[in-house]
């Protein structure tokens, strides 16, 4: 920024699961929303903590028009992930990884099931954190993570980094790693940014004009070389 490339930043504002403060954080997140809050997330523990427990908060976003994401789908499976976007409304889904767990791959070609063909046809985000899965153990490694399936299918995948402190990781650091392991190129990698700036909880015209005047351009020099 002080170099003179401008930053656009959002705050999400996150309630955990374990926790009865839904209602609470949603509220002061609506309450700012013309503060810089750009949307809600809840995370934490999946297994015992289903997003239903916190229908209240999300009925309310809903009514506030209001954009919010739920952790789901890493370390609990499709139950988890049809729950956030059947029950609560979720426009993007935290992880999402065990969306998988609704595709076979037994065949010549895979087949989805009725939730991942959804979630497909729907174009609902998924923030998938690479070397986070592989800590969680939702992945096995990274060459084995269902991104590469993902990205084939063409769901609508992005790359995060989860908790950086926790993963000792980086934006830049688990591209590098997609690189690495699928052998991609930057083509898929501007796939991935644009895929996650049309996700991204601002304006519209917010979106378009930082693909078409920041990431497309500064792509543009790189497919070229």
């Amino acid at each position: 920024a002080a170099a003179g490339s401008p930053i656009r930043v959002g705050t999400l504002l996150t309630a955990m699961r374990h926790a009865a403060r839904s209602q609470e954080i949603a509220e002061l997140s609506v309450r700012h929303r013309d503060a810089g809050v750009v949307g809600f997330d809840i995370a934490g523990a999946e297994a015992g903590f289903p997003p239903t427990r916190h229908l209240d908060a999300f009925e309310y976003l809903q009514r506030e028009n209001f954009h919010f994401t739920i952790h789901a789908g890493e370390a609990f499976g499709l139950p988890s992930i049809w729950q956030a976007i059947q029950w609560c409304g979720a426009d993007r889904l935290g992880h999402g990884v065990r969306i998988v767990d609704d595709i076979s791959t037994e065949g010549p070609d895979p087949v989805l099931g009725r939730l991942a063909a959804y979630v497909r046809d729907k174009r609902i985000p998924l923030e998938l954190c690479p070397s986070s899965n592989v800590q969680t153990g939702a992945a096995a490694s990274i060459i084995e993570h269902p991104i590469g399936l993902l990205r084939d299918l063409r769901f609508r995948v992005t790359v995060n980094t989860d908790n950086r402190l926790m993963s000792g990781t980086s934006m830049s650091r688990e591209m590098a790693l997609l690189v690495d392991a699928f052998d991609y190129g930057w083509a898929e990698l501007r796939w991935f940014t644009i895929n996650a700036m049309k996700s991204a909880f601002i304006p519209f015209d917010e979106r378009l004009k930082i693909i078409d005047e920041v990431i497309k351009p500064a792509y543009e020099p790189l497919l070229r070389d």
